[in-house]
C-alpha cells in the first residue's frame, strides 16, 4: 500500500482568488514546490483535491479549470514534483455532488485507484471542509494551513500550521518518531 498526502488548491498551494479560472492569475505560495517535493521524495504521492463551484455555478466552464491544472502542474514540474491525479467537484454548494468535500469520496477513488492506505495518508487544506474530508475518510492526520482563510479557522485539537512547508516539516517529523 502507498502513503499519500492529499491537498486542497485554493489557500493551500496557491493564492485564493474568488473563482480563479485564468492561468496567468495562479499564484503559488512561496516555498511550495520544494516542500512538495520533500514529500514525494520520502515516498508520499500526492493527489490535489479541490470544489470548483464556480463550474457548478456558470460562471466559467470546467476546461478552464483543466488550464488553471495544467499550468500549476509544470510550474511543480520545475521543481520535480508529479501530482498523481488531480480530483474536482466542480458542483455548486446546493447541488448534489459525488465528491464535493466534505465528502471523502475522491479519497476513497484514490484509494481505490491508486492502492493508497489512507491510515498513513494526510490531508493539508485551509478550511474546516478540507480537514472534515481527510477526517471521513480516516486519514492519519489532516492539518490545517494559515494561508488562505486557515487563519480564521478556530478548534479544539486542529493541528494547525502556518503553511504547506510547514505542514510539510510536521508530517516528515512525525513520521521519523
Amino acid at each position: 500500500m502507498n502513503r499519500a498526502v492529499f491537498l486542497d488548491r485554493d489557500g493551500t498551494l496557491i493564492e485564493d482568488k474568488d473563482y480563479l479560472h485564468r492561468p496567468e492569475e495562479v499564484v503559488i505560495y512561496t516555498g511550495v514546490g520544494p516542500a512538495l517535493k520533500r514529500l514525494q521524495d520520502a515516498g508520499f504521492k500526492l493527489f490535489i483535491v479541490t470544489n470548483q463551484s464556480g463550474v457548478g455555478r456558470g460562471m466559467f466552464p470546467l476546461e478552464d479549470v483543466h488550464k488553471v491544472h495544467e499550468h500549476l502542474c509544470r510550474e511543480l514540474a520545475k521543481d520535480s514534483v508529479r501530482i498523481e491525479k488531480i480530483y474536482i467537484a466542480p458542483e455548486a454548494p446546493d447541488s448534489p455532488s459525488r465528491g464535493r468535500k466534505p465528502s471523502p469520496q475522491f479519497l476513497f477513488d484514490a484509494r481505490d485507484e491508486f492502492g493508497i492506505d489512507l491510515a498513513q495518508s494526510y490531508m493539508i487544506g485551509d478550511k474546516l471542509i478540507d480537514l472534515e474530508c481527510g477526517w471521513n475518510a480516516g486519514v492519519k492526520k489532516s492539518i490545517l494551513v494559515c494561508t488562505g482563510y486557515g487563519y480564521k479557522v478556530i478548534g479544539v485539537g486542529l493541528r494547525k500550521v502556518a503553511d504547506l512547508p510547514a505542514a510539510v516539516d510536521w508530517i516528515l517529523n512525525s513520521e521519523q518518531r
